[in-house]
């Protein structure tokens, strides 16, 4: 998924939602938590439509989606049993990028989706490189041997040393390998991305 600039997208919805715009340069700038809508379209973000547009296009551009993906999770998660907004929540968490990314195998979901898809990351023993492959509890990631070996770890043990995973996973430092042990917690729902604006907004269409 080509994502374009960074700096400006972030702008545009307010929300610190790539690596980069985590920075106090940009937080002081004052361009955190300002969505700012160009042209004609000015007076839609301040609309119901406007605010639940910017929120779909948070969690999109967050978690590297594109609009046909992000329709098919919240059709999926409507004909399900439970918290429609529950349901979103883990069904994004539980892609496989995003997994890599929470164990801190990749220091952003896009590294995450680059591991996954050149076939560096193995799941359950085998290569698999669907980035949005829903893991299941017990599930076992762990990084090929071959990569290994190949300097895709260079920097890991570094950034393993002060990251902790989400207690829904598991990460045996010593084996380089992670599990699913539970369900993403609805308590580690994004405070910056509001899951109910977006059913909303895919209720219109």
């Amino acid at each position: 998924m080509i994502i374009g600039p960074k700096y400006k997208i972030a702008r545009r919805l307010g929300a610190r939602i790539f690596p980069k715009t985590q920075t106090t340069k940009f937080s002081i700038s004052g361009s955190a938590n300002k969505p700012r809508p160009k042209g004609r379209r000015r007076s839609r973000g301040g609309s119901e439509y406007g605010v639940q547009l910017i929120e779909k296009q948070k969690a999109r551009f967050t978690y590297g989606l594109k609009n046909h993906q992000i329709a098919n999770y919240v059709s999926a998660v409507r004909s399900r049993q439970g918290d429609p907004r529950t349901n979103l929540f883990q069904t994004l968490e539980r892609r496989f990028d995003n997994v890599v990314f929470r164990l801190g195998l990749a220091p952003s979901r896009q590294a995450a989706r680059q591991l996954v898809t050149h076939g560096h990351i193995m799941l359950n023993g085998r290569r698999l490189n669907v980035p949005s492959h829903q893991v299941k509890i017990g599930d076992v990631v762990t990084i090929r041997l071959q990569s290994q070996s190949s300097g895709i770890t260079n920097e890991l043990e570094e950034r393993l040393k002060d990251y902790q995973a989400p207690a829904w996973l598991c990460f045996d430092d010593g084996k380089k390998a992670g599990e699913v042990i539970a369900d993403p917690l609805a308590s580690d729902m994004p405070s910056d991305i509001n899951l109910t604006a977006i059913l909303e907004f895919y209720s219109r269409v």
